[in-house]
């Protein structure tokens, strides 16, 4: 049985980070939020900065 290329895997995992943190810094530099908020409709920008005010008990 072949034995597992550890160093492989983790350039892998090191392309895949450094892809992800271009793409991320890319979104920023359009001036596109990174993800639509769940609670907002399709088109509409939310308030991202703040959470979400929580109901009294």
């Amino acid at each position: 049985m072949a034995t597992p290329n550890y160093s492989y895997e983790k350039r892998q995992k090191e392309l895949a980070k450094k892809k992800k943190k271009e793409e991320k810094l890319k979104r920023k530099a359009e001036g596109k939020p990174d993800l639509p908020d769940d609670d907002t409709p399709d088109g509409e920008s939310g308030d991202a900065g703040t959470p979400p005010a929580e109901p009294a008990a």
